[in-house]
């Protein structure tokens, strides 16, 4: 696939656990380390709203395209 997600990236420089992100965000642990670890196939704009919100970060920060 040609997006890679980079939450662990961006997680790891605010020094934030999954744990907590996912109380903050209001999403499951298991589907937050699923788009942690790169195995999801689709997220909801609400979701990335809401997780770009505790990050304090842009989607570009999260997500990457790559040929």
């Amino acid at each position: 696939m040609a997006i890679i997600m980079r939450l662990d990236r961006v997680m790891a420089d605010r020094k934030i656990s999954l744990k907590e992100l996912s109380e903050k965000v209001g999403v499951a642990n298991v589907n937050l380390s699923k788009m942690k670890t790169g195995k999801i196939s689709a997220i909801r704009f609400s979701t990335l709203d809401a997780i770009c919100d505790v990050l304090d970060c842009q989607p570009g920060d999260i997500l990457e395209y790559k040929r």
